[in-house]
Parts: C-alpha cells; sequence; structure tokens
C-alpha cells in the first residue's frame, strides 16, 4: 500500500482525512506534522512529534487498524459525533491515522452518516476525496455498512460481527 500523496484531503467542507506520512516528490516517505492548520485534530494513533500545535483541540483515541470491541467502537462515534458538533459550529476539522486510510476512514464514514449519507456513499465519497486505498480493510467498511451501532451491540452481546 502506497502512502499518500497528500498529507489530507477535504472529504466535505471543513472535514479532512489524513495521516502522520506522506509520500514526497522523490517517491519516499517522509513525517506529516499537524501544527495550528485545523480547529479540531481527531488522532487514531499518536506518535509524538506530530503535532498539533499547543492550544488546537487534540481528541486522541487510539485504536487497532483490525477488529474493534464494543469500547473501541463507542469511542469511533463519540469522535464522529464531536466532528459532526465542530462541523456544525463552522470549525476546520481533521481525523487522522497512520496513513489516513482505514481508522480515519472508519471515523469519517461514520460522521457522513451521521450526517445523512448511506454507507455506501460514504465510502465511495471518502475513496474519490482521499485515496482509493482508502478503507481498503474491509472489515471497517463491513461495520459502515451494518451500522456502528449494530456493530457495537453485537460485540457487546459477544456475537461475531459479519
Amino acid at each position: 500500500m502506497p502512502a499518500p500523496e497528500s498529507p489530507w484531503n477535504e472529504i466535505v467542507p471543513g472535514l479532512w482525512m489524513g495521516g502522520h506520512e506522506v509520500r514526497d516528490g522523490s517517491g519516499r516517505s517522509a513525517p506529516v506534522v499537524v501544527r495550528d492548520e485545523f480547529d479540531l485534530v481527531q488522532t487514531l494513533l499518536r506518535l509524538p512529534g506530530h503535532g498539533p500545535a499547543t492550544g488546537v483541540a487534540h481528541q486522541v483515541w487510539p485504536i487497532p487498524d483490525g477488529p474493534l470491541d464494543a469500547t473501541q467502537l463507542a469511542g469511533v462515534m463519540r469522535l464522529a459525533q464531536a466532528a459532526c458538533a465542530a462541523l456544525d459550529d463552522g470549525r476546520r476539522v481533521l481525523v487522522r491515522c497512520w496513513s489516513g486510510y482505514n481508522r480515519s476512514g472508519l471515523v469519517v464514514g461514520h460522521a457522513l452518516m451521521l450526517r445523512g449519507s448511506g454507507a455506501d456513499e460514504a465510502i465511495g465519497l471518502i475513496r474519490a476525496r482521499r485515496s482509493p486505498w482508502a478503507l481498503h480493510n474491509e472489515l471497517f467498511a463491513d461495520y459502515l455498512r451494518a451500522g456502528l451501532a449494530t456493530v457495537r451491540l453485537l460485540e457487546e452481546l459477544g456475537e461475531p460481527a459479519e
């Protein structure tokens, strides 16, 4: 999977997806540091030295790029709700993970769905605006298609989500 060509991309007005690395002009990976470009940064994989600047609202919820438990899913849902609230207030929001493909895609996808998009529409928009590699973790795409509330409930009941 190639590193992204841009540090972040706007998915819908005010809502951005990004990562901690980018492919530079020579094709090598380079670190992405967020300063004060956004009003709210949501981080799903925290790495020291990658920002944001002091004074920028920063929400951190580390999750794996794999199966999530009910607590992790609840955190993803809360981040998406917080992103929507910030957008409603006219704030610029960045959701980021390692490459800005999967974990950030799950949060942004759920936020888009909270704002009225269907799952496949949200997934398609994310892939069109960020990268065809976005949400290549089919489990996360399936989570969105099933609905995070449903997946969370199944996890709480101890049932495997399909």
